[in-house]
């Protein structure tokens, strides 16, 4: 039986930690780098090469989050991604050669909070790290009111707990977990035009750059599924150079 990606996360509060973070990549060269570069910004980190490795690590003791490289021999990083936020919400930092736009889009969709190309600066890593336990921290320490556990527009019906799309003739459309909170952002904020970098936060894309193409096909994904022509769009309307509007007269 393999072990539990779900540990005891118990600390004493008045006792200050490092942080830790778990590496996962099969270079082991890129490993022995990024962990002497880390320690110098008081991140502490466990580099292993595999998905087995990744779960001994993690049943073994805490991490603040995991950088996980996208090619790894066997299981690959989306099915470990997959896996983990299954598990857990520890933050995930993707790492990949790969820069298409769908790749992104899949990242997002499983759950990961951050991606990075290959090759990077280590500043750069040590800037994301830092950035996505920050959102984690004050995400934890601001009070957030219950949703409304469904929202109507346009004779469209989105449920908030069953996570689910109603079609006006009663049909159920299915959502990736990005498209709903796509669309769960946008009816927050109805006639608003959303910025790229809203929307790819809003998506957990969150420090990806602001005009990553990867947002667009989102959008393009979600207007199917409502229906909505992409050329001529009466719910989801692009607004040249600025982001993307819902533009419905009622929400409720």
């Amino acid at each position: 039986m393999e072990p539990s990606l779900v540990h005891d996360t118990t600390q004493t509060e008045a006792t200050p930690r490092t942080t830790r973070v778990l590496l996962v990549d099969d270079n082991e060269e890129l490993r022995e780098l990024l962990g002497g570069y880390l320690t110098r910004f008081n991140i502490a980190s466990e580099a292993v090469g595999n998905g087995a490795a990744m779960r001994l690590a993690l049943a073994g003791g805490h991490f603040d989050a995991v950088i996980l490289d996208l090619m790894l021999p066997g299981e690959d990083g989306l099915s470990l991604c997959r896996e983990l936020r299954a598990a857990s919400d520890i933050p995930i930092l993707m790492l990949t050669a790969r820069c298409e736009p769908a790749d992104r889009i899949i990242g997002l969709e499983l759950g990961a909070d951050d991606y990075m190309a290959k090759p990077f600066e280590p500043r750069e890593l040590v800037a994301r790290i830092q950035s996505i336990l920050r959102r984690v921290r004050d995400g934890r320490d601001t009070p957030r009111d219950e949703p409304p556990s469904q929202l109507r527009f346009a004779d469209w019906t989105l449920h908030s707990v069953l996570r689910q799309l109603q079609a006006p003739s009663g049909l159920v459309v299915p959502l990736s977990n990005a498209e709903f909170r796509l669309l769960w952002a946008f009816l927050e904020r109805p006639r608003r035009v959303l910025s790229r970098e809203q929307l790819l936060d809003a998506a957990r894309g969150r420090a990806i750059e602001a005009f990553d193409r990867s947002i667009d096909l989102l959008v393009s994904r979600l207007r199917q599924k409502l229906g909505d022509d992409s050329r001529n769009p009466n719910l989801i309307k692009t607004v040249r150079g600025e982001g993307y509007l819902l533009d419905v007269a009622e929400i409720r």
